[in-house]
């Protein structure tokens, strides 16, 4: 399942990174979906949302921790924890 692949990607890709980087959804989006990408970014955002109401990522904006259950615009980040 796709959801499956994404929240690996995103687990794995993260923890590769460290809890000091971050990466981005399409980051996860782009392991999974290759050339058609961009239509796992609403998945992957899903995705993060999830990951962070669990606790094992931060959510984050210009360097600030998103609340997983408030409306998110623009850009974000994904941090390992």
């Amino acid at each position: 399942m796709v959801n499956d692949e994404l929240r690996t990607a995103i687990l794995e890709l993260a923890r590769a990174r460290g809890p000091a980087k971050t990466i981005c959804p399409s980051d996860a989006a782009r392991a999974v979906g290759g050339e058609h990408w961009r239509g796992l970014m609403d998945d992957a955002r899903d995705i993060a949302r999830d990951l962070a109401r669990q606790g094992d990522v931060e959510v984050t904006q210009g360097g600030e921790v998103l609340d997983p259950d408030a409306t998110w615009r623009g850009p974000i980040r994904i941090r390992a924890r």
